[in-house]
């Protein structure tokens, strides 16, 4: 069974994804890891957020950086949507009047219900708009917070750069069955999709002990694998660390 080795990048974030496929397989570019045992409907459904929480964490990484702006924008009582069939109509509105401002902007957001409110809000990852004009066009409530994405995230320590993987994993998180099937974020048509390289044939056998050479300009920051896999799975995750280091920013999200 042939292995192969797929690259992605993602902003700063490089990831090398190690694993089998099936002999008979003619598109390398898209082939995922193939599972041991035929799952259930609960495994494959959980097979399939995680890869969503993934491509998503990539796309955040790959299109935003410390000028982009993390927003959560709320409602009044006056315009509190009553469901997020609404709430989507009202993002839309929201979105036009940004993108009407600033044709070129870049936005991801995600909808959510308030813990101990209940109330519906909305976050947002918003980049090529001024802090003055994402306060103005919104018409229905309060923007709670407003604040730069961090230049240094660190994760068991060690500085990860411009990897937003926490941030994004909170957006993601914020979805609730009553939005309905479907993406659980809304991007805008701006949004790049991360660099996927051509995949390769190893020339060596990689393991946690051996993982590949290290690219140049990167530093090695995780390894994980798994055995749920045919031949097993390794995922080695680089990232590109700017000259200077800051201290660690214990600003926790909320």
């Amino acid at each position: 069974m042939p292995r192969i080795k797929r690259v992605t990048v993602s902003g700063v974030v490089l990831e090398q994804e190690i694993f089998n496929v099936a002999p008979n397989t003619k598109n390398l570019k898209g082939a995922v890891p193939k599972p041991l045992v035929e799952r259930t409907a609960e495994e494959k459904e959980l097979y399939n957020l995680k890869q969503s929480l993934k491509r998503f964490i990539r796309i955040v990484n790959h299109n935003f950086g410390p000028a982009a702006y993390y927003v959560t924008n709320t409602f009044d009582d006056e315009h509190l949507p009553q469901d997020f069939k609404e709430a989507r109509r009202v993002l839309d509105n929201y979105i036009r009047r940004l993108q009407y401002a600033f044709p070129g902007m870049v936005m991801v957001a995600v909808m959510g219900r308030g813990k101990r409110s209940g109330r519906i809000h909305i976050h947002c990852i918003i980049s090529g708009v001024d802090e003055k004009t994402i306060r103005e066009k919104w018409t229905h409530g309060k923007i709670k917070r407003i604040e730069p994405l961090r230049e240094h995230n660190y994760y068991n320590g060690v500085d990860h750069g411009r990897d937003y993987t926490a941030l994004a994993t909170y957006l993601f998180n914020h979805w609730t069955p009553e939005q309905g099937k479907g993406r659980r974020w809304r991007p805008t048509k701006t949004i790049q999709q991360p660099d996927c390289k051509k995949p390769t044939f190893p020339k060596r056998r990689y393991s946690m002990d051996k993982p590949p050479v290290t690219p140049k300009g990167y530093i090695l920051v995780e390894k994980r694998e798994s055995a749920h896999y045919l031949g097993g799975y390794l995922i080695f995750k680089y990232v590109k660390i700017p000259p200077s280091a800051a201290e660690p920013d214990t600003k926790m999200l909320c």
